[in-house]
């Protein structure tokens, strides 16, 4: 028989602040897989570049704060900022900015002004005084973002991708006469490394041990009983 879920819905236990949530994404940890270090499922996209909720609402209301502080703008304006911030990782939608702009006008925290056929947005004397009393939050997700967004341009670049995620002239073919499993294990290989660019000395000593074991069990000589011809 289907359980019915409690009445404030399923996440009650899932984290609400947004600096727990930032202190999280900085361990690496996420709320499917705590500790993992991993993305939790779906945050990829087809590319494995792209992250489709990196901020809780907490923060995100922050960053949005901070790009009015630069100047007025108005929702795509915000969206494009964002994905610049992260090197195109994190792209809100507008059905995430729209409802934010909403939440810190009815907060008193921005006001809007229509211009044309456009919404434009700028920060409030209140929400000056709120993103100063954040300060040093706002600086700890912005650090965050733009770490993850220079990782990913790292790894983008390794991968030869221009900045549209297409592929430039060195494509990475299959290798032949292989089962394709090995070449998606090898695709899959290659992602992971790339993952680690940016990681500390002593993280990528751990893993080049890891491939080094790798090699030398994959060299070593099989045993002709357990040929399988």
């Amino acid at each position: 028989m289907p359980q019915t879920p409690p009445p404030n819905g399923p996440d009650q236990t899932a984290p609400s602040s947004g600096r727990t949530q930032l202190s999280m994404a900085r361990r690496g940890d996420s709320p499917e897989k705590p500790g993992s270090g991993r993305l939790a499922p779906g945050n990829r996209g087809g590319d494995g570049f792209r992250v489709g909720r990196m901020v809780a609402d907490g923060d995100l209301r922050l960053i949005v704060l901070s790009l009015l502080a630069e100047q007025p703008r108005h929702g795509y304006d915000i969206i494009k900022a964002i994905e610049e911030l992260t090197s195109g990782s994190y792209s809100p939608s507008p059905g995430v900015i729209y409802p934010t702009l909403t939440f810190l006008e009815e907060a008193g925290h921005a006001t809007a002004s229509t211009h044309g056929n456009k919404k434009i947005y700028a920060i409030s004397i209140a929400g000056t005084e709120h993103l100063s009393e954040n300060n040093a939050t706002v600086a700890g997700i912005l650090d965050h973002l733009d770490r993850i967004g220079r990782r990913i341009a790292q790894a983008r670049e390794w991968f030869g991708r221009g900045e549209a995620g297409a592929r430039d002239d060195r494509p990475d073919r299959d290798i032949p006469g292989v089962i394709p499993e090995m070449n998606d294990a090898r695709r899959a290989l290659k992602a992971a490394i790339a993952s680690k660019i940016g990681s500390t000395s002593i993280e990528q000593h751990r893993v080049t041990e890891i491939l080094l074991r790798a090699v030398a069990e994959i060299r070593a000589e099989q045993p002709e009983d357990g040929i399988d011809i």
